[in-house]
């Protein structure tokens, strides 16, 4: 009855300790996600950026696993070159190691105060006082249960049964990685794994080269659940595991040397504090940060032996299958939410290569071009409706008040896309078919005002995307003064239809105003996008009537 007792107190003080870690994870992703995704974005830079950039994402989430998961998302859909992502994970590995490092002290004294100030953040009306709140509970959670846990193994020490396993486990360092490894796998945190390998330390329970050991494996299993998730994304797409399966291996191969030199190590660690649980803190952190030193020269005939065993696909023959949304990301809805806007813009690239070809179709009177163009909306309809499901998973709860505003303003873009792809596909596209089957012909004038009529779209479309991508405030007024243009040119266009003398006439101006017509509603559709940020500026008007008079 005592071991069960034993098993059920560690079972529930482990389960404290992850709770806690995951109050820290989802605190500091809610109080400061747009934080985090610049940041990750500086990794774009040069490798010892990349290398600050693990780091401080790792410090906030409190998890290399986590960070692993953010950055290879990046890398897997070409935000994030492999060599930067690759010094990004090192930098994600010493990070762990620092957090270990502070939390490896006795501030026994130290976590009812965290609990007590991140209750007291966390009653704040503030969002983002609140979440830091949060983190700082998840914290103060995380330092009482590995004192519990302590204080749970202490019996332990006097207990001949346990002495003698350990003593049957002292004489295998491999059996002790490969224990750790599946641990720090099952707990999906190097953190938590290391802090509980700490805690059996200081309680007698683990020699000190038994500790070593399942430090490299807590940072072995660690490696593996990312491997895992990128397997489980795509399995046909093996470049999408260069930088998991790259940080797995570069953490292997630094285990296998470090087990291979474990009792030099072991005692170099126990000459600079032989206290257990700081032993097991420095460990941690010599074999991060050596690794990262090692690693660094080396990375880029890395990155390369990388691509040429993991190629990239050929390009998919479906092009309306969507690419950036991973639902991996949700966990980060800063990162979830740039997946989204990639897959709009990709929404936008279709729709200004449609109306380049509705204006090639019409002036050439090419009827293939004209279907084929219509064809394409239907890789518009498609993924429009895979960033409304990606969209609609994203819990609403996790995002901030800034992060919901985004997601209204990418839903927005991808449902006015949709639209302009209709009204190519339904209009312009058959316009082009229409005219080319009864032999109605263009003059050459006429061909031209309107190719540059499809052109003006096309720039209207590019200032939508301006005002999306930056909230570019002189391109959404730009987007609504050409409203007025767009009245003007079909009111041009109707004046041409009652001119017209005869028949042939007649059926190229009501061409001409057909066209004219689609493409001034493609221009209010993405006026339309301009208005919300417009009125944020307090520059645009309710209503364009004029008061009504007096009674």
């Amino acid at each position: 009855m005592d071991a069960l007792r034993l098993l059920i107190e560690l079972a529930g003080e482990a389960a404290l300790l992850l709770f806690g870690l995951h109050l820290v994870q989802r605190g500091v992703e809610r109080a400061f996600g747009a934080n985090l995704r610049r940041a990750v974005n500086v990794a774009l830079g040069s490798r010892p950026r990349a290398f600050l950039a693990g780091l401080g994402v790792t410090a906030a989430l409190q998890s290399s696993t986590a960070a692993a998961l953010m950055v290879g998302g990046l890398a897997a859909r070409g935000a994030l070159g492999l060599e930067p992502a690759l010094a990004a994970m090192l930098g994600a590995n010493v990070g762990t190691a620092l957090i270990v490092q502070l939390l490896s002290f006795d501030v026994r004294a130290v976590f009812p105060a965290l609990l007590f100030l991140g209750w007291a953040a966390y009653r704040r009306p503030k969002l983002r006082q609140r979440e830091a709140g949060r983190a700082v509970m998840g914290l103060g959670l995380m330092l009482a249960a590995l004192h519990l846990m302590l204080d749970s193994m202490a019996p332990l020490q006097a207990s001949p049964a346990f002495r003698e396993v350990l003593h049957l486990l002292a004489g295998s360092p491999l059996l002790n990685l490969l224990a750790a490894a599946l641990l720090a796998w099952a707990m999906h945190s190097s953190v938590a794994a290391v802090l509980l390998v700490g805690s059996l330390a200081g309680a007698g329970a683990l020699g000190p080269e038994a500790a070593v050991a399942m430090v490299l494996g807590a940072n072995l299993g660690s490696a593996v659940t990312p491997v895992l998730a990128a397997r489980g994304e795509e399995a046909r797409d093996l470049s999408r595991q260069r930088l998991p399966l790259g940080n797995l291996l570069n953490r292997l191969l630094g285990a296998l040397v470090a087990l291979a030199l474990l009792g030099p190590l072991t005692e170099a660690l126990r000459a600079l504090d032989p206290a257990p649980a700081r032993l097991v803190a420095n460990a941690h952190l010599a074999f991060n940060l050596l690794l990262a030193l090692a690693s660094l020269p080396f990375l880029t005939p890395f990155a390369r032996v990388l691509a040429r065993l993991l190629p990239a696909p050929p390009a998919a023959a479906d092009a309306a299958a969507p690419r950036y949304l991973d639902p991996e990301a949700f966990s980060t809805p800063a990162v979830a939410l740039s997946n989204a806007a990639r897959e709009a813009l990709r929404i936008a690239d279709e729709v200004e290569a449609m109306l380049r070809d509705a204006a090639a179709a019409l002036r050439r009177a090419d009827i293939e071009r004209a279907r084929a163009t219509a064809r394409r909306d239907d890789v518009v309809d498609n993924l429009h409706h895979a960033v409304h499901a990606y969209l609609a998973g994203l819990p609403r709860e996790s995002l901030t008040p800034a992060e919901a505003t985004r997601l209204e303003e990418i839903r927005d873009l991808a449902i006015v896309l949709e639209h302009v792809g209709d009204i190519v596909e339904r209009g312009l596209a058959r316009h082009a078919t229409r005219a080319a089957r009864r032999g109605t012909q263009l003059t050459p004038e006429l061909a031209d005002e309107l190719v540059a009529l499809h052109h003006r779209a096309i720039a209207q479309l590019r200032l939508a995307v301006a005002v999306f991508m930056g909230a570019d405030t002189a391109a959404a007024r730009q987007l609504v003064v050409e409203k007025e243009a767009w009245r003007r040119a079909e009111r041009a266009a109707a004046d041409r239809l009652g001119r017209s003398a005869d028949d042939a006439s007649a059926a190229t101006a009501r061409l001409a105003l057909d066209v004219t017509r689609d493409l001034k509603g493609i221009a209010g559709h993405l006026a339309a996008l301009a208005h919300p940020l417009l009125e944020r500026e307090g520059l645009l008007r309710v209503s364009r009537l004029r008061a009504a008079p007096a009674a």
